[in-house]
């Protein structure tokens, strides 16, 4: 049964974290996003945040799109610094047209820092993004 569904490979889609000032507090955060690069709009966008390591888990974290027009970018959500230590997986689920995709994004441990900033496509921001 479950070999019946295809799901296609994700291209164009793709989760960074990226680091910018807070304007309110005068801090660095660290904001994850996800981008579509594609010329397509995404329709029902589900992500599914969670950190992990052998001894630590944090709960589970679902944020919903209803919506991600082609060559845009939303936030998913901010990353505290002791979350950085962990590795952090996000699981996106999406239509496009009436077909899904599915596809996890890890960020392993300690990935995330000020070494590893590139300059993030379409955003113009610096990140480290997970194809």
């Amino acid at each position: 049964m479950k070999k019946d569904i295809d799901i296609p490979k994700v291209k164009d889609v793709h989760v960074a974290v990226v680091q910018e000032e807070h304007l309110e507090y005068k801090t660095l955060d660290w904001n994850a996003y996800i981008i579509n690069n594609s010329d397509k709009d995404l329709d029902t966008v589900l992500i599914v945040s969670q950190g992990y390591n052998d001894q630590k888990m944090t709960p589970p974290m679902r944020h919903t799109l209803a919506k991600l027009p082609a060559r845009s970018y939303a936030k998913i959500e901010y990353l505290q610094e002791k979350v950085l230590e962990l590795n952090n997986s996000f699981k996106v689920t999406y239509f496009e047209g009436n077909q899904m995709f599915d596809k996890t994004y890890v960020f392993r441990k300690n990935t995330i820092n000020e070494k590893a900033l590139q300059t993030i496509p379409l955003m113009q921001l610096k990140g480290v993004l997970v194809k």
